[in-house]
C-alpha cells in the first residue's frame, strides 16, 4: 500500500516501534540465534553469476552466439527478452568485484562463456575471453575471495548446436573434454574447485522436452510452444546420458591431469527438491519414492552406483540409454562432492501412469503442490523492491537449517546465495529478480544498488562473533531513514540498504563420499 499522507505514515511507524522496543529490550539474544563463528573454519558462504545471464557483451570481442543467443532472438523469451546486455557485467565486472569484498564474500561461483573462450566451440582460444576471466580469477585471488568455476552452465556455442545438435550427440563428448581441459589449464593454477555442468535433470527437461529453455525442442503435445522440431519422448534422456558421460570424462581427465596431490576438488550440480507423500496411502508413498528417483537419482545415482534406478528403466523402457560396463565403471564415483541447487520442498501424489506417447513428466507420473492445500507453485515472482526481508528471512532459515544439519553430522562445506546481482533468468528474462544487489535493467548504465538481505548477508559473514548488534543497528537506520527521508538518508539507503525477493535460490555444496551417498540413496 502506498503511503499518500503523513496519518498513514505515522500509523505504519506506531506499528513499527513497538516491535523496535521489544528487540531492543527484551529478544535481543534470539535475533538470530548463531554466527558465522558457529560454523567450521573451512566452511565457505559465498554468491554466484553464470555467464550468459550476467555478462552480456555478446557480439564483443571475438565472443560467438551461443544457443541462447538465437532462442532468445527468436522471441522465445517473455516480453521477447534477451540477455544481450543483461547485467552489463562484461564491462561492470570490476565495479562489482569490489561490491564482492564490500559485502565480505568468502566464495564466488562464476561459469565460463564456452563461446567467449573458444568461439568455434573447439581449437583456438579467444585471447579477449581468456584476459576477461583471468582479471576475475586474479581479482578475486587477490582479495582472499574462494573461486568456483562452473564450466558448463546451459550456454553451448551455436556453432556445435548447428553442426551435430549438441547435447544429443555423443561427438560433444570429445568437445566438451577439450573445452574443460582449457579452463584446467589457463585458470587451474589459481582455482581448487570445479563443477562440470549445472543442473542436467532440468536442463534437459527444459531444453529437450518443455521447450521452455535453449535450444527449444519439443514435441506435441508436450512442449509450452509449438515446437518445429524435437521428441519429448527421448531427447530428455539422451541429453542426460551425454552430459554423465561428459563429466565422467572431464573428471579422469582432471584427476589424472590435475588434481595434484590431493589438492582441488570436482563435482556436479543437481537440481533438487524434496518430496513428501501428500497421503499416507501406499500409492502416494509410492509417488514420493518414484518422484525421487525421477528427479535425483537420474543423475546422482549412476555417479554413485554406475547406473539408472531401476523404477525409470521398467516405465521409461527403450528410450532410456544404458550404459556399456565401461561406461559404467568411468561414470560410478566421477565426483567429489554434489551441489545441491535447492529451492523449496513439495507434496507429491500420483497420477495415474498415461497410456501412449509419454514424456519425462508422464513417465514419473505425479502431482505436486506447495501444500496440502495450496494448487502446485511456481517459481515465485518479485516486486524488486529493495526492503526484501522475507527474503532475509529465507536465508536465515536455510543457513540455520544446514548448521542444524552440520551439528548432526552432514558433511556440508559451503553455501551459495543465487545471486549475486540481478541477471537475466533462464525462465523469466528480467520478470524475476534474485540479485543480493538490484540492477536497473531500465538504465543503460545497469546501475547497482544494495537490497536489505546484501547488507544483512555482509554484517552476518563480518560478525563473526554475533550478529546481534548488526541487525539492531539495521532496524535503527531503517527506523531512522522513515522517520526523517532526507536526501542524504536516501544515498545511504541506496547505497547500503534495503531489498529483495521472497523466493531465492541458494546453492548448497555437499560433500559425497561413496559412504553417505549411499546412505542417502
Amino acid at each position: 500500500m502506498a503511503i499518500k499522507s503523513g496519518s498513514i505514515a505515522t500509523v505504519y511507524l506506531s506499528l513499527l516501534l513497538p516491535q523496535l522496543l521489544l528487540l531492543l529490550h527484551g529478544a535481543a539474544p534470539a535475533v538470530l540465534g548463531f554466527t558465522r563463528g558457529d560454523f567450521p573454519e573451512d566452511f565457505v558462504f559465498g554468491s554466484a553469476t553464470s555467464s550468459y545471464q550476467y555478462e552480456g557483451g555478446v557480439d564483443e570481442d571475438g565472443r560467438s552466439p551461443s544457443n541462447w543467443d538465437i532462442f532468445t532472438h527468436e522471441g522465445k523469451m517473455p516480453g521477447r527478452s534477451t540477455a544481450d546486455v543483461a547485467a552489463d557485467g562484461y564491462h561492470k565486472y570490476k565495479d562489482d568485484l569490489k561490491l564482492m569484498v564490500e559485502t565480505n564474500l568468502e566464495a564466488y561461483r562464476l561459469s565460463i562463456s564456452w563461446s567467449r573462450l573458444i568461439p568455434n566451440g573447439r581449437g583456438a582460444v579467444n585471447p579477449k575471453g581468456l584476459q576477461y576471466y583471468n582479471y576475475i580469477i586474479d581479482e578475486l585471488v587477490k582479495n582472499g575471495i574462494q573461486v568456483h568455476i562452473m564450466i558448463y552452465q546451459l550456454d553451448l556455442p551455436q556453432v556445435l548446436e548447428d553442426e551435430y545438435g549438441g547435447w544429443l550427440s555423443p561427438r560433444i563428448l570429445e568437445d566438451f573434454k577439450a573445452y574443460a581441459d582449457v579452463c584446467f589449464r589457463e585458470f587451474g593454477d589459481r582455482v581448487s574447485h570445479w563443477i562440470t555442468i549445472d543442473e542436467p535433470n532440468v536442463a534437459s527437461i527444459g531444453s529437450y522436452d518443455s521447450g521452455q529453455l535453449a535450444p527449444g525442442r519439443c514435441s506435441d503435445p508436450f512442449g509450452i510452444r509449438k515446437c518445429t522440431i524435437g521428441n519429448s519422448s527421448v531427447e530428455p534422456y539422451i541429453a542426460v546420458h551425454n552430459m554423465l558421460l561428459a563429466h565422467a570424462s572431464v573428471t579422469k581427465l582432471y584427476r589424472e591431469k590435475y588434481q595434484v596431490a590431493g589438492k582441488g576438488v570436482i563435482g556436479i550440480s543437481v537440481y533438487t527438491f524434496w518430496a513428501y507423500p501428500l497421503t499416507n496411502s501406499t500409492v502416494d508413498l509410492e509417488a514420493t519414492k518414484r518422484c525421487q528417483d525421477f528427479m535425483l537419482h537420474w543423475t546422482l545415482r549412476p555417479l554413485v552406483f554406475g547406473d539408472y534406478p531401476q523404477v525409470m528403466k521398467n516405465i521409461v523402457g527403450s528410450r532410456l540409454p544404458s550404459f556399456t560396463k565401461a561406461q559404467s565403471e568411468d561414470v560410478k564415483g566421477s565426483l567429489d562432492f554434489i551441489g545441491m541447487n535447492h529451492y523449496y520442498s513439495l507434496y507429491v501424489n500420483d497420477r495415474p501412469l498415461g497410456k501412449g506417447a509419454r514424456d519425462f513428466v508422464a513417465d514419473m507420473s505425479v502431482y505436486y503442490r506447495g501444500s496440502k492445500t495450496d494448487p502446485p507453485p511456481g517459481y515465485g515472482s518479485s516486486n524488486d523492491t529493495i526492503h526484501d526481508h522475507d527474503r532475509i528471512d529465507y536465508l536465515k532459515s536455510y543457513i540455520g537449517s544446514i548448521l542444524t544439519a552440520l551439528r548432526n553430522g552432514a558433511n556440508v562445506k559451503g553455501y551459495f546465495v543465487w545471486s549475486f546481482v540481478d541477471v537475466f533468468e533462464y525462465l523469466s528474462g528480467y520478470g524475476q529478480s534474485y540479485g543480493l544487489y538490484r540492477v536497473d535493467f531500465a538504465d543503460e548504465s545497469r546501475p547497482r544498488q544494495a537490497r536489505l538481505s546484501a547488507r544483512w548477508y555482509s554484517g552476518f559473514l563480518k560478525n563473526r562473533e554475533t550478529d546481534v548488534q548488526n541487525e539492531l543497528s539495521m532496524a535503527a537506520e531503517e527506523l531512522q531513514y522513515l522517520l526523517n527521508p532526507t536526501p542524504q538518508g536516501l544515498r545511504f539507503m541506496v547505497r547500503y540498504g534495503p531489498g529483495g525477493q521472497p523466493a531465492s535460490a541458494c546453492n548448497l555444496h555437499t560433500a559425497a563420499s561413496q559412504h553417505t551417498t549411499r546412505h542417502t540413496l
